[in-house]
């Protein structure tokens, strides 16, 4: 058993205390968890995640996972010797890395979020975006092939899993009326669900510390961004490339959340430090 020095019990006590008044802030609220980059693929980070998300459980928050499964998807279209393409940082999707995609992200990826899940404490339900047509969705224009906008989420299949203290977690494919699936993005996917089930809270969990100022320089941190603010950081230029559609749809979702949390999951319990302390950590982008 260990055994650990006052001062470290003091400080554990502390930590608790500080947590206390956010775990009533937050019980009974839903918060929507847009799951990707490292935090998937590092043995340490993922099992720090799961954590991370069954004390969130525990504690009286309902998390809904949206995951994503990008490099994944490469790495399976890399053994079966298909060409990726990108265009504009989006993947072009023909029908065979639409069958990895589905593969992947519907079978393998939420698979293995699940299980660690319900081996932790938690109970959890993969579905994909088909299942009930959870993510009804439409050819996205251009030339990108198999790869969907959402037109619409079914939110009643989120609060039944929710309702009955399930995590759901989400695979990111659509179908389309006729009956055609479709790769989408997991931030949009996940921005869609946010606002359609009315969550709290909309966090993308990446591999950035959040907005910076100076993008070399991760001191330059911006802790918080009024929904105001974009646009104007926008024009500036000091957003740009990848990080201006995050910014949209986070300013977006702020007509159903009340914050929406940009942060970086190569660190260690990001979620829990960003929910439960006072400083927080990445960006939060307010009303």
């Amino acid at each position: 058993m260990e055994s650990l020095s006052i001062p470290e019990l003091t400080r554990r006590a502390e930590a608790l205390i500080e947590a206390m008044p956010y775990v009533h802030k937050h019980r009974g609220s839903l918060a929507v968890i847009k799951y990707g980059g490292a935090a998937m693929i590092d043995a340490d980070l993922k099992r720090a995640v799961i954590q991370d998300l069954v004390v969130m459980h525990m504690a009286g928050i309902r998390p809904v996972i949206v995951h994503g499964g990008g490099k994944e998807i490469t790495h399976l279209l890399d053994r079966m010797g298909a060409k990726t393409e990108f265009i504009e940082g989006q993947r072009v999707t023909d029908a065979q890395a639409l069958d990895a995609a589905e593969m992947v992200l519907a079978g393998r990826v939420a698979g293995e979020v699940v299980a660690a899940l319900n081996t932790s404490g938690a109970k959890a339900v993969g579905i994909s975006g088909k299942g009930g047509t959870l993510l009804k969705a439409r050819k996205k224009e251009g030339p990108l092939g198999f790869v969907g906008e959402v037109e619409e989420v079914r939110p009643e299949i989120v609060r039944v899993l929710t309702d009955a203290n399930f995590i759901p977690v989400i695979s990111p494919i659509g179908l389309g009326e006729d009956g055609q699936t479709y790769n989408i993005n997991a931030d949009v996917a996940a921005l869609e669900v946010a606002k359609a089930v009315g969550a709290k809270k909309l966090i993308f969990l990446s591999d950035i510390p959040g907005v910076l100022r100076d993008r070399n320089d991760e001191a330059s941190l911006i802790s918080t961004i009024s929904r105001a603010e974009v646009e104007m950081l926008i024009e500036e230029g000091i957003v740009d490339g990848g990080m201006i559609p995050k910014l949209r749809s986070a300013a977006s979702a702020l007509e159903v959340c009340e914050k929406v949390h940009i942060m970086d999951g190569r660190r260690p319990h990001s979620l829990l430090l960003e929910l439960f302390t006072q400083r927080g950590i990445g960006t939060q982008i307010i009303r």
